[in-house]
């Protein structure tokens, strides 16, 4: 038996039958990640001594019969804009390079008072900032299934933890697709959930009323559990709304591909008009006959507003994400030049200049020129005008249609020596995008591995609030996989 095989509710099992205790468990993660992390770059802070302690306390509760939660003793990564308490935060950037908080955020408190078994902090682009982790200042994630290849991003580090086998479930955060897209890239299950549905509390903004936390894991039934613990109100998250509709006891033992009959999928015109790559394609129409010989319904549903998605969230995003930059100004907390200056404005300056990378000052300075009075109006207000159209088209389609299905991504993940410009990056995010743009959930389900080596990622996007239909037919679509 593998340990770092094992889905977190075969480990929840063993647990309670002592095939195993959570010491050993947390043990053979730690070591795991000393082998292979030096190859794949997931992690940037471990916390092997907190760690290690939390699994023997773990361990005293299940010899005292204590009442424990589904996740108790689970090996977690978080990704590094997600505050722990007395451990840094970094956000993969220089600026935050030796930042420790001093407080945890709302989904750590809910993983630590269901003990859940802290690994450490892992990898993601600057600020989560990009679609690679090409953009970290701690270094790029390697892709588990191909070292030559991107992991994703920006929760590239939580993807490739867990298909690594370097943690059992990982907390990301999702903006634009930074969970599913590197999840379809690493061959793993990425979900986010209903926007509001988990407190942002204690994460870094990158846009407000974009970001999302959303959990990455190795099947649905982990990704159901694992959210089942982060949902919930918090008042401290002005966003944050709570979603009963994610509490739900799924019966494992039925045949699941029953979820399926009946099930409306529709595929937007737009996306089929794409040049994709030919095994994303051919992954993809694998899927399609999946589901309709399991009773579901695939149809083309024409949307022209989604032409504008990728412009419109990259001028709300870069204006959101301008404001939120400004509060690194060196004086509370974060890099302060060690350069002679001026005045506080050239501290400021040079503070910034060396705190940041290229791709943060390229989002803060179009952001910054979008917000500009005398621009406002053209950008940044239109383009929430196009944000409400886009919102009704797509409530009309889920009149229609339960889900809008597509592939996670239109490309497999790609070699690390590659560049693309900056439009072809931007343009990857098409398919992910809608749901943050109207805060649907989402969920990225892996196609089997190919002969290349790699696994295609196929997308599901539901109504708000209806996680828990969106959940449930997945677990029908990764059920039929496994025949």
């Amino acid at each position: 038996m593998n340990i770092n095989e094992l889905k977190a509710w075969e480990i929840a099992e063993g647990l309670r039958n002592k095939d195993f205790s959570c010491e050993e468990i947390t043990k053979k993660y730690i070591d795991r990640i000393k082998e292979v992390d030096k190859d794949i770059n997931a992690y940037i802070t471990v916390t092997e001594q907190a760690a290690l302690e939390n699994a023997k306390k773990v361990d005293e509760k299940f010899n005292n019969r204590e009442e424990v939660s589904d996740i108790a003793g689970v090996p977690i990564s978080i990704k590094d804009n997600i505050s722990v308490k007395n451990i840094k935060m970094t956000c993969a950037s220089k600026m935050l390079e030796n930042y420790i908080s001093p407080y945890d955020a709302a989904l750590v408190e809910k993983i630590k008072a269901n003990d859940g078994i802290i690994l450490g902090k892992v990898n993601l682009d600057e600020f989560a900032m990009g679609q690679s982790t090409k953009t970290s200042y701690f270094g790029i994630t390697k892709n588990p299934l191909d070292l030559t290849r991107v992991s994703g991003g920006s929760s590239g580090g939580s993807a490739a933890s867990v298909s690594s086998g370097e943690a059992c479930i990982s907390i990301g955060t999702d903006t634009g697709g930074s969970v599913r897209q590197p999840s379809g890239f690493c061959g793993v299950v990425g979900v986010k959930p209903t926007y509001g549905s988990i407190s942002r509390y204690g994460v870094a903004s990158m846009a407000n009323t974009f970001d999302q936390p959303g959990v990455v894991a190795k099947d649905v039934r982990d990704a159901i559990t694992m959210l089942n613990v982060l949902e919930g109100k918090d008042n401290r998250d002005a966003t944050s709304v709570g979603n009963p509709g994610l509490k739900y006891d799924f019966d494992y033992s039925k045949d699941l591909e029953e979820n399926l009959k009946g099930i409306k999928f529709a595929i937007p015109s737009a996306f089929l008009d794409m040049d994709l790559d030919k095994d994303v394609k051919s992954e993809f129409g694998k899927a399609i006959k999946i589901l309709k010989s399991n009773g579901a319904i695939v149809e083309a549903y024409d949307i022209d507003s989604l032409k504008y998605v990728i412009e419109t969230y990259n001028i709300l995003v870069n204006g959101e994400i301008s404001s939120n930059m400004a509060r690194f100004d060196s004086i509370r907390f974060g890099h302060r030049t060690k350069k002679d200056f001026d005045s506080i404005e050239d501290m400021y300056k040079k503070s910034r200049g060396e705190g940041f990378g290229n791709e943060v000052k390229r989002r803060i300075m179009i952001g910054t020129h979008i917000l500009s009075l005398d621009f406002a109006d053209e950008y940044y207000n239109k383009a929430l005008e196009v944000r409400g159209l886009i919102k009704k088209n797509m409530d009309d389609l889920f009149k229609s249609y339960d889900f809008m299905i597509c592939p996670t991504t239109p490309c497999l993940p790609l070699k690390i020596e590659n560049e693309m410009s900056l439009t072809e990056i931007y343009q990857s995010d098409l398919f992910t995008i809608p749901a943050n743009m109207i805060g649907s959930p989402s969920i990225s389900l892996p196609m089997p591995i190919g002969e290349n080596g790699l696994s295609v990622g196929i997308e599901f996007t539901g109504k708000r609030f209806k996680d828990r239909d969106l959940l449930k037919t997945a677990l029908g679509f990764e059920r039929s996989l496994q025949r």
